[in-house]
């Protein structure tokens, strides 16, 4: 295909993970036995997805308790009570405070991939959160012994070793997921949260040479979880011109469920890099409305009279099952979707003659 397109990350996990989630929660299932639960659906994920034809697999984040929390999972030195995220419906999600240093990753990327590299030879992008979100895990009182710097310079370093390791063990491409970045302009709208985020991902981003990161991309959206958004009233046009300084290969922006996808276009438009890739979103994930693959073709024709066909990719908005407890999208429904954005992405490069 000559548009590329790849999904964004996590799929919805089936009625037999969930349930082994529910019991390993309730303590009537081990440790090995969801394991094993995660791995099948893992193996599921990933050949589904070859089936539909998709160039470009993930392993549907099976195995991660969320895309945001996975490398925390297990940290004994953290607080519950930390930064409460609200979304549109009401609902919340929280994160928790460390409490004490050094801070160190509970488990890499790596091992994600390398599990789904098992089930099949074709390629494989890793999705890994960006530090910037882990950054808000430290909290507004200094921790005794551990200051705020010597955390950030933990971070980094840890941030650094999650895609490093990813694209060692051959990851067709390392995403990070920067959803906090439209939302940091609704906690601060004078933008200084928002720049502080862009220097501490530079700061990782930059420590890659060239090759490495044309490896590596950035997904930004508004949030989708029980179909729910938490900053989509963020006006775009405040995100977009800092998010493309991301000293990134590729970006991946949310774009189908905006109310003015034009106006979002010429924005991406006067502000992509030269020589970079941006996968523009094509499928709604909190709409429960499966598209056609003749809308997601003219959505990518849309793109194309802004954005240079040889510049231009298409994805999901966003993930479909970010947290493993979000059901409000089912497998099949999630399937649809990408099968829809592939043979629409398919449609629109035999109309533009690529």
């Amino acid at each position: 295909m000559s548009i590329p397109t790849e999904p964004i990350g996590s799929i919805p996990r089936p009625a037999a993970l969930q349930s082994a989630l529910a019991k390993h929660a309730e303590g009537a299932l081990s440790d090995a036995e969801l394991t094993a639960y995660q791995l099948q659906a893992t193996a599921e994920t990933l050949s589904k997805l070859a089936e539909l034809g998709s160039p470009v697999l993930v392993d549907g984040e099976q195995a991660k308790p969320s895309f945001a929390t996975y490398p925390i999972a297990g940290l004994t030195t953290l607080d519950p009570n930390g930064a409460v995220i609200p979304f549109a419906d009401g609902h919340t999600r929280q994160l928790p405070l460390l409490t004490a240093g050094p801070f160190r990753y509970q488990v890499h990327a790596e091992s994600y991939l390398r599990e789904a590299q098992r089930h099949t030879g074709l390629p494989v992008k890793q999705a890994v959160i960006a530090p910037s979100a882990l950054s808000l895990l430290y909290p507004p009182e200094p921790i005794e012994g551990y200051s705020r710097e010597q955390f950030l310079a933990d971070l980094a370093d840890e941030a650094e070793a999650d895609i490093r390791g990813a694209l060692d063990a051959g990851a067709h491409a390392v995403q990070l997921d920067f959803t906090e970045g439209r939302l940091s302009l609704k906690l601060d709208p004078s933008g200084g949260l928002l720049n502080d985020f862009i220097a501490l991902n530079n700061l990782v981003l930059e420590r890659f040479s060239d090759e490495e990161r044309a490896r590596i991309g950035v997904h930004t959206c508004p949030g989708a979880d029980h179909d729910a958004t938490h900053s989509a009233d963020v006006d775009y046009a405040g995100l977009l011109p800092d998010f493309f300084r991301l000293k990134a290969g590729a970006f991946y922006v949310q774009l189908s469920g905006e109310p003015d996808r034009e106006r979002v276009l010429r924005v991406i438009a006067e502000h992509l890099p030269p020589g970079v890739r941006v996968f523009v979103g094509v499928t709604d994930p909190n709409d429960p409305a499966v598209e056609t693959a003749e809308q997601v073709r003219d959505r990518v024709l849309e793109a194309a009279r802004h954005i240079p066909v040889e510049q231009l990719g298409t994805c999901d908005d966003c993930g479909f099952s970010p947290f493993a407890d979000d059901t409000s999208t089912s497998r099949e429904t999630a399937f649809a979707k990408i099968e829809a954005r592939l043979r629409g992405t398919e449609l629109a490069a035999q109309a533009l003659g690529h």
